[in-house]
């Protein structure tokens, strides 16, 4: 099957691959441009996940503001300043600015959460008429379900991308990281909303 050369562009720009190595994964699949960007995705992580160790130092603050009323501000951190400036990475950290107007997670991810406030919420979630009478294995398994949920919604990396709801923002973050070669952490945010009080 011939692979045309939009398709390689384009898995070239999702994946921040070279040409050669879209065109193979292009052919690998047979053309299947779907299960081609599924593998070059995997690949991407596996880079990503080793990128991961490397410090993160420069970066960009971002703010947002939505109509005057929703202010965020958000750091975004890379290794390099070349990166830094690069418009797909402004681009990002407007986009999780964004994101956090939209969405008003607590946390940036679930290492962020006191473990105090995990466990409060464990226990009131134990205590709750549904689980009466489970065993307490099974009580346990479903709290830690309901748990992970339930923290998922506050977690900034873990809450669906309000212009993709198919991938997390840490997905969306990842995917930049293999894009851009480098690790990519999203270091902090504040937000405020008009009228709210702290």
């Amino acid at each position: 099957m011939a692979i045309s050369i939009e398709d390689i562009k384009r898995l070239r720009e999702l994946t921040g691959v070279g040409m050669t190595d879209a065109k193979q994964a292009l052919d690998a699949a047979k053309g299947d441009f779907d299960a081609a960007l599924k593998e070059m995705r995997k690949k991407g992580l596996t880079k990503a996940e080793k990128r991961g160790e490397r410090e993160a130092r420069q970066g960009l603050v971002g703010t947002y503001n939505h109509d005057g009323r929703i202010g965020v501000i958000v750091e975004v951190n890379c290794e390099t300043d070349f990166v830094a400036r690069n418009n797909i990475f402004k681009d990002l950290v407007k986009d999780v600015a964004m994101h956090v107007a939209a969405s008003n997670p607590v946390y940036v991810s679930a290492e962020d959460i006191p473990s105090e406030t995990r466990e409060a919420k464990k226990q009131e979630l134990l205590a709750s008429d549904a689980l009466k009478g489970k065993p307490a294995e099974m009580a346990d398994k479903i709290v830690e379900g309901q748990l992970g949920k339930y923290f998922a919604e506050q977690c900034l990396l873990d809450q669906p991308f309000i212009k993709n709801p198919d991938q997390t923002v840490g997905q969306y973050v990842t995917d930049h990281n293999a894009k851009l070669g480098e690790n990519i952490v999203v270091r902090r945010f504040h937000r405020i909303a008009l009228g709210e009080v702290a």
